[in-house]
C-alpha cells in the first residue's frame, strides 16, 4: 500500500498528535498520507464524519483513529468506496479496532510490506415504511434496533421472514444484528456471540415480556420484516428504529422495518494473527 487516508475522532485525538505521528511515519517511508479535516456537522445527513467524495481516488487504505464507534461510522460513510479499514483503538474496549497505541508502528510496517489480511464483514440494509411509503433507508454494520418511544411500556412486534409470519414478541425492543454486531448491544441483552466472518442474521428481543422468547439465528439470504403492533399504547407513543446507534426514524403502529443483507460489505484489515476466540477471551476476562 502506498496511499493512506486518516479519519480521526477529534474528541479522542484533539490535537491530532496520533494522526500526525502516523502521517510523519508513513511519509518517511515514502508513502502518501492524508488527514481528514474536522468536517462533521450539518451536511444534510449524507455522512457523519467523512465525506466520501473528499477522499482522493488514489487512496488504498483508511486508518481510523478512535474506537469501535468511529470505525462503525467510517464503514457506513465510505461503504460505496469499498476501501479497507484499519481501526486504531484510543478507547478502553474494542472488538473492531484491533490496534492499540503501542502497536501502531508495527501495524503500519505490515501494511507497507503487505503482511496483512482483509476480512469481509456483512452489512444490513433496512427500510422503514409507512403504508408502503419508504420513510428511511440506511445500512448498518452492527445492528438495526427497534425500540419503544416515549413512556415506559412494552411494544408488540410482529415478525415475518420472507413474507411468512414467524412470531409476535411483546418486549422493550428487537435487535437485528450481524455477526460483527453480535458482541455489541446483542451481547448485552443475552444474544448469541457469532464469529464475525460468518454470514448470518441474529434476531434478539430486548427484555421480552415472556418466559419462552429466545434469540433466533437466521440465514443471510432471508428478508426480515418487523411490524409495530397496535396494543399497549403504541398508537400514541410510537416506536423508533435506529441504525448502528446513529440514524433513526420514528415509527407508528402498523409501520414496518424491512431488513435484508446489503450487497455491500465492510472490509476490515487484520495485521495480527490473533483469533476471534482469543480476542473474545481477553475482552470477557476484563
Amino acid at each position: 500500500m502506498d496511499t493512506f487516508y486518516i479519519i480521526t475522532n477529534y474528541q479522542k485525538d484533539p490535537d491530532l498528535e496520533t494522526a500526525q505521528a502516523i502521517q510523519q511515519y508513513l511519509e518517511k517511508k515514502g508513502k502518501t498520507c492524508y488527514i481528514q479535516s474536522n468536517e462533521a456537522g450539518d451536511n444534510g445527513g449524507a455522512y457523519k464524519y467523512t465525506d466520501a467524495s473528499r477522499v482522493p481516488d488514489e487512496v488504498e487504505c483508511v486508518l481510523v483513529i478512535g474506537g469501535d464507534g468511529t470505525l462503525l461510522q467510517a464503514a457506513r460513510d465510505l461503504v460505496e468506496r469499498q476501501l479497507p479499514l484499519l481501526g486504531i483503538n484510543m478507547g478502553t474496549l474494542g472488538y473492531l479496532a484491533e490496534i492499540d497505541r503501542k502497536s501502531i508502528c508495527p501495524a503500519l510496517e505490515k501494511l507497507i510490506t503487505g503482511e496483512y489480511s482483509i476480512e469481509h464483514r456483512m452489512m444490513l440494509c433496512g427500510s422503514a415504511c409507512h403504508q408502503n411509503r419508504k420513510m428511511l433507508a440506511d445500512i448498518a454494520l452492527n445492528d438495526i434496533v427497534i425500540t419503544r418511544n416515549g413512556r415506559l411500556r412494552v411494544v408488540d412486534f410482529n415478525v415475518y421472514v420472507d413474507g411468512a409470519f414467524l412470531s409476535s414478541f411483546t418486549a422493550d425492543g428487537i435487535i437485528i444484528s450481524t455477526p460483527t454486531g453480535s458482541t455489541g448491544y446483542n451481547l448485552s441483552v443475552g444474544g448469541p456471540i457469532v464469529a464475525p466472518e460468518a454470514s448470518l442474521m441474529l434476531l434478539t428481543a430486548i427484555a421480552p415480556h415472556t418466559l419462552n422468547a429466545r434469540p433466533i439465528v437466521l440465514p443471510d439470504d432471508v428478508e426480515i420484516a418487523i411490524e409495530i403492533g397496535t396494543s399497549h399504547g403504541t398508537d400514541i407513543d410510537g416506536a423508533e428504529a435506529t441504525f448502528d446507534g446513529d440514524t433513526s426514524v420514528k415509527l407508528n403502529a402498523g409501520d414496518r422495518v424491512v431488513i435484508h443483507r446489503s450487497n455491500r460489505e465492510a472490509l476490515m484489515i487484520k495485521t495480527k494473527n490473533t483469533s476471534f476466540l482469543e480476542i473474545l477471551r481477553e475482552k470477557m476476562s476484563r
